[in-house]
C-alpha cells in the first residue's frame, strides 16, 4: 500500500477515535433539533426510526439538495440514538478531492478494535485486520467483504444496539458505499440502525433504490422567514424577501447569502465560500469553455442560449457551441430546454462564479454589452460594469434609460442604473441628483433602510433647497420639511421633482391641520401645468384635502388613469387618491388595472397590495361578499410571498367585513397588528374605527353605533372613511330618536363638501338625508335620492328601498311596501349582507308577508312583476329571449348603455347572474 495514502487514512481514522465513539463526533452546541425550522415532520420520522432501530432494526436515507440540512438532521438522529443507549459508528464522504479506497469503512470499523469484548470469529478478525492494515481486502476476501462487515456489525450489537451514521453516502469511496448499501438492506431483525444522507439526484442513487427515505422539501416562505428571524435578526423586510427569493427554501442559502452587495463592483451574483462549496463543489473541474458560459449566464440569467454562447465566445476568444453546456448539465448545475439555460437553483448563479476575479468579471460584462441591443437598459448596465473610472456620457445615458425601466415596472433595475450613474458622474451636483433619485426609488419600493442610506450620501453633495429638505426628511432629520409654508418655490425640473416627492411625504402629517394643509395645496397649485396630472401631486392633494377638492381631483384622476403605460406604483397612488376623494368605483377600476399590470409584468410581490385596495373599494360600497373574497386572496398571496404588512391588514379587514355581513362586532384589533398593517394601509386605524361603528349598527346596538359614527363625523377631514358610513349613521340616528341633530350634522357636512363633492359621497348624503327625512319634505327627499345615479351603487339603492319600504309600511301602504322591501332583500342577499336580510325579513312580516314566502329556501319571489317596473319587466323579457343590448335599445328607443344599466339593476332583484337564467325566472313571459 502506498505509504502516503496509508498515513492519510490512518490519521483520519485516529482523529475519529480520540473521543468516545459512542458520542457524536461533531457536537454543535445546542441540540441539533432545536436549531431546525420547518423540519418537524422529518424529526418525528427520525424519532420513530431510532425507536424502530433499537428494537428490531431499521434504515433511513435522508435525501435532499445541497444545503437542505441533511447533516443537521443526521446530527439530530445521532443525538437521539446516543440518548437511547446505542453505539454510534460513523463516517463522512468528501466532495473535494479523491478519498482513498475503503476509507469510509475504516472510519466505521476502527473504533471496534478497541473493544476487547467484541466476539469475532478468527476468520472475520483476520479479514478485518487485513482491511485496516493494508487498506484493501485480500483478493480472495473481496467477495466476502460485505458479509464480513455485516457479521462484524452484528456482533457489535450483541451487548447494545448499533447506529451506523453515514453523512454524504454518495461522496464515499465506491467500495465503502457499496458495502454500506449492502448492510442497509439487511438491518431487519437485528438491533442495528443505518442512517445515511445523500443528494436527491446523486450519481449512485440506484444503489439505494427501495430503501425507506426521509425527503427534505424546500422550506415554505413562512418557515424561511422564521429561520431568518431566529438566525439573522434585524434584517429589514425587503432584504428578507430578496433572501427568500434567491434561497428558494434552501436553509444554507438563507443563512449564508450575503446582503448589502449592491455597491460591489463589478457586479457578481452574491454567494459565500461555504455556500459555493456545498452547491457547486466540482465547478472548478469543468472545462474553461463551460466556465465562461456559466459566468455570462450568471450575469444575465434571463438571456437565451444564442446570446449567451455569443457572449461566452467573445469572452473566450473563439466560437463556442452547445457542447459547452453538457459538462454543466452532467453536474446538475443547469438544465437546458433548447432555448434557455436555467440554473438548477437560484443560488447556484452566485455559487458557480464565486471567487471570480474583478478583471474576468469586467470582461464578461463587456462581452455581454457587445452582444446586447445598443442603448437598451440591460446593455448600458453591463457596459457600466465593464468600465473603470468616471464616464459622464455613460452616466447620462444610464440616467435617461432608468425612466424607461420605471415605466416598464422594473424599479429594481432603475435603482441599479441610477446608483451606477451616481458613481460614473464627475460633478458633485450630478452625483447628488442621482443619489437622491435613487433614494426616492428605494422609498417607493419600501426599501426604507436603503433609502435612508442613499439620502445620507446625497446630503454630501449640492441638492438645492427642496432637494435638501427632501433628503433630510428621508433620513429622519426633516424638521424643516414639516411646514410647507416655509418651502421655497421650485426652480427647475429637479426642484419640481423634489417638491412632488416632498409633498407626498409630508401630506399625511398635515391632515387635520388646516393652515399647513392650505400651504401645501397652495404650493401644489403653483407647480407647472405639466405636472397637474402627476400621480404624486394628486395623491398628496387627496391626502391633504380629500373633501374640499373632490371634484377637481376625480376629474384629474380619471384622466391620469387613462394614460398609456401607467406604472403599477402610480396606479396604486391614483387608486388611493380616488378612494380618499370619495370615488370608490374609480378606485376599484384603477386597482384592477394595477392587478392586470402585475400579472402582465410578473410582479407577484405587488399583487397583494392591489387586491387589498380592491377589497377596500368593495368594502366602502357595501359589496361585502366581493370585499371578503379580495381580502382572503390578499392574505393567501401575502403569506405565500412573506408580506407581513399586507397579510396582517387583509386579516384585520376580513374580520371587519365578516362582522358587517353577519351583524357581529369584531373584537378590538391587536396593537401590534395595527402597527404592522399601517405600512400597507396608512388609514387602517380610521377604517377600523368607522367599520366598528358600522358593525355596531348592523348588530342592532344602534346607540353605540350612533355615538361612534357621530364622533367620527365631527371631523371628516381627519377621518375621511366616515364619509362612506353616512347611511348607517342616519339609520342609527333614526332608531335612537336623534334624527334632528343628525340632520343638522348632515347639513353642515353638505356645506363643508362645497360645490364639487365626489359623486358617490353626494349619493350617500342624499340617501342618508332621505332616511332621516320627516314630515312634508320626506317624499321629495326620497324622489330626489331615487333620481340620482344608483346604477352602480346597489348597496345604496337597497338601503334607500329599505327606508322607503319602512316608510310605506308605516303609512299602511302594505302592497307597495312589500314590493320595495323585496327588491331591497334581493340586492342585500346578492351582496351577502346577512344582517340586513334578517332585518328586512322582520319588516316584511310586519307588512303582512306570508310565512311561506319568507322561508329560507325561497330566495326568489314567485312573480317578477312584484319586483320590477313595467319597463324593467319588458327589458328583462327581451333579454331573456336572447336579444342583445343594442337590439333591445333599437326596439324601445333607448341606448345600449341605458339597457345595460337597467339589466345591472334587474339581475340582483331577480337573483340571477346571466341572461340565460332570465327565461327560467320569468317563465313563459319571456318567450311570448
Amino acid at each position: 500500500m502506498n505509504t502516503q495514502v496509508e498515513v492519510s487514512v490512518l490519521a483520519a481514522v485516529e482523529q475519529s477515535v480520540r473521543t468516545d465513539p459512542h458520542v457524536p463526533a461533531r457536537p454543535c452546541g445546542p441540540a441539533a433539533q432545536d436549531r431546525l425550522v420547518g423540519r418537524e415532520a422529518e424529526l418525528r420520522e427520525l424519532r420513530a426510526f431510532v425507536r424502530e432501530a433499537v428494537t428490531h432494526g431499521a434504515t433511513r436515507v435522508v435525501r435532499g439538495g445541497a444545503g437542505s440540512g441533511r447533516s443537521v438532521l443526521l446530527e439530530a438522529g445521532v443525538e437521539w440514538a446516543a440518548a437511547a443507549g446505542m453505539r454510534v459508528l460513523r463516517c463522512t464522504g468528501s466532495r473535494s478531492g479523491v478519498r482513498p479506497g475503503m476509507s469510509g469503512l475504516l472510519e466505521i470499523l476502527w473504533p471496534l478494535l478497541s473493544d476487547a469484548r467484541l466476539p469475532l470469529a478468527d476468520r472475520d478478525r483476520q479479514a478485518l485486520e487485513t482491511l485496516l492494515v493494508d487498506g484493501a481486502p485480500a483478493r480472495e476476501d473481496r467477495a466476502r467483504l460485505p458479509f464480513t462487515v455485516f457479521r462484524v456489525l452484528e456482533s457489535a450489537g450483541t451487548d447494545r444496539p448499533v447506529l451506523i451514521a453515514v453523512d454524504d453516502w454518495d461522496a464515499l469511496d465506491e467500495a465503502s458505499a457499496g458495502v454500506l448499501a449492502f448492510v442497509a438492506r439487511r438491518t431487519a431483525g437485528h438491533p442495528m440502525g443505518v442512517l445515511m444522507t445523500a443528494l436527491t439526484h446523486g450519481a449512485r442513487s440506484a444503489s439505494l433504490a427501495g430503501l425507506p427515505e426521509v425527503p427534505l422539501r424546500p422550506l415554505a416562505l413562512a418557515e424561511s422567514a422564521a429561520l431568518l428571524a431566529m438566525r439573522r435578526p434585524g434584517t429589514d423586510p425587503h432584504t428578507v424577501r430578496d433572501l427568500m427569493a434567491t434561497a428558494a427554501g434552501n436553509p444554507l442559502a438563507l443563512l449564508e447569502l450575503p446582503v448589502g452587495t449592491e455597491d460591489f463592483f463589478p457586479h457578481l451574483p452574491a454567494s459565500s465560500g461555504r455556500l459555493a462549496a456545498a452547491m457547486a463543489p466540482d465547478v472548478r473541474q469543468l472545462p474553461r469553455e463551460t466556465g465562461d458560459l456559466l459566468l455570462v449566464a450568471a450575469l444575465h440569467p434571463t438571456a437565451d442560449i444564442s446570446l449567451l454562447l455569443a457572449a461566452a465566445s467573445r469572452l473566450r476568444g473563439r466560437v463556442l457551441d452547445f457542447a459547452a453546456v453538457e459538462p454543466a448539465e452532467r453536474q446538475g448545475l443547469v438544465s437546458f430546454d433548447g432555448m434557455r439555460l436555467r440554473f438548477s437553483h437560484p443560488a447556484l448563479a452566485g455559487a458557480v462564479v464565486h471567487g471570480t476575479g474583478p478583471r474576468r468579471c469586467r470582461a464578461a460584462h463587456a462581452a455581454l454589452a457587445d452582444t446586447l441591443k445598443e442603448g437598451s437598459a440591460r446593455q448600458l448596465w453591463h457596459l457600466s460594469q465593464a468600465v473603470e473610472g468616471p464616464d459622464a456620457d455613460l452616466a447620462r445615458r444610464l440616467e435617461d434609460v432608468h425612466r424607461l425601466a420605471v415605466r416598464q415596472n422594473e424599479p429594481a433595475v432603475a435603482l441599479r442604473l441610477l446608483r451606477r450613474a451616481a458613481v460614473l458622474y464627475r460633478t458633485p451636483e450630478d452625483r447628488g441628483r442621482c443619489l437622491l433619485r435613487s433614494a426616492q426609488l428605494a422609498q417607493d419600493a419600501d426599501r426604507r433602510r436603503t433609502a435612508r442610506e442613499l439620502a445620507r450620501r446625497a446630503l454630501e453633495h449640492p441638492l438645492g433647497p427642496l432637494g435638501l429638505l427632501y433628503a433630510q426628511a428621508l433620513t429622519g432629520r426633516g424638521e424643516g420639511a414639516a411646514d410647507p409654508a416655509a418651502w421655497p418655490a421650485p426652480v427647475g425640473a429637479f426642484e419640481v421633482e423634489n417638491a412632488l416627492e416632498l409633498a407626498q411625504l409630508t401630506a399625511p402629517h398635515v391632515t387635520g391641520d388646516p393652515e399647513r394643509a392650505r400651504a401645501l395645496l397652495a404650493l401644489l397649485d403653483a407647480l407647472p401645468v405639466e405636472v397637474a396630472h402627476d400621480p404624486r401631486l394628486l395623491h398628496a392633494m387627496a391626502t391633504a384635502a380629500p373633501v374640499r377638492r373632490a371634484g377637481t381631483l376625480i376629474s384629474r384622476l380619471a384622466a391620469a388613469g387613462r394614460a398609456d403605460n401607467v406604472a403599477v406604483r402610480d396606479l396604486k397612488r391614483l387608486g388611493e387618491a380616488a378612494l380618499r376623494a370619495g370615488d370608490p368605483l374609480l378606485a376599484l377600476e384603477l386597482h384592477r388595472q394595477a392587478e392586470r399590470r402585475c400579472h402582465f409584468h410578473r410582479l407577484p410581490d405587488r399583487m397583494p397590495a392591489a387586491l387589498l385596495r380592491q377589497g377596500l373599494a368593495h368594502l366602502v360600497t357595501g359589496d361585502w361578499g366581493q370585499a371578503e373574497a379580495a381580502f382572503r386572496r390578499c392574505a393567501a398571496l401575502g403569506a405565500e410571498r412573506g408580506l407581513r404588512s399586507e397579510t396582517t391588514a387583509a386579516h384585520l379587514l376580513e374580520r371587519l367585513t365578516q362582522g358587517l355581513r353577519t351583524g357581529t362586532v369584531p373584537p378590538p384589533a391587536d396593537a401590534r397588528d395595527l402597527d404592522a398593517a399601517r405600512s400597507s394601509v396608512s388609514a387602517i386605524d380610521e377604517i377600523v374605527a368607522v367599520g366598528t361603528g358600522w358593525a355596531q349598527v348592523e348588530s342592532g346596538d344602534v346607540a353605540a353605533g350612533y355615538a361612534t359614527l357621530a364622533r367620527l363625523l365631527s371631523a371628516p377631514e381627519r377621518c375621511t372613511p366616515v364619509l362612506f358610513a353616512l347611511v348607517p349613521f342616519a339609520e342609527a340616528a333614526a332608531a335612537v330618536q336623534a334624527a334632528a341633530p343628525a340632520r343638522a350634522r348632515l347639513r353642515l357636512l353638505e356645506r363643508e363638501l362645497g360645490p364639487e363633492p365626489a359623486p358617490h359621497v353626494a349619493v350617500e348624503l342624499a340617501v342618508a338625508q332621505a332616511v332621516l327625512a320627516d314630515g312634508g319634505d320626506a317624499e321629495a327627499r326620497f324622489a330626489g335620492a331615487f333620481a340620482m345615479d344608483l346604477s352602480h351603487r346597489p348597496f345604496l339603492e337597497a338601503a334607500l328601498r329599505l327606508a322607503h319600504g319602512r316608510r310605506l309600511r308605516r303609512r299602511y301602504e302594505f302592497t307597495d311596501s312589500r314590493v320595495t322591501l323585496r327588491q331591497a332583500a334581493a340586492t342585500f342577499t346578492m351582496m351577502r349582507a346577512e344582517a340586513r336580510v334578517t332585518r328586512i325579513t322582520a319588516e316584511l312580516r310586519a307588512s303582512g308577508e306570508r310565512a311561506d314566502a319568507l322561508a329560507p329556501d325561497a330566495s326568489r319571489p314567485a312573480a317578477a312583476e312584484d319586483l320590477l317596473s313595467s319597463q324593467e319587466l319588458r327589458i328583462a323579457r327581451l333579454a331573456g329571449r336572447g336579444l342583445s343590448n343594442r337590439q333591445i335599445g333599437a326596439e324601445l328607443g333607448l341606448s345600449p348603455r341605458t339597457i345595460g344599466a337597467y339589466l345591472y339593476r334587474i339581475f340582483p332583484r331577480l337573483g340571477v347572474t346571466s341572461r340565460a337564467q332570465l327565461a327560467g325566472v320569468l317563465g313563459d313571459g319571456s318567450a311570448g
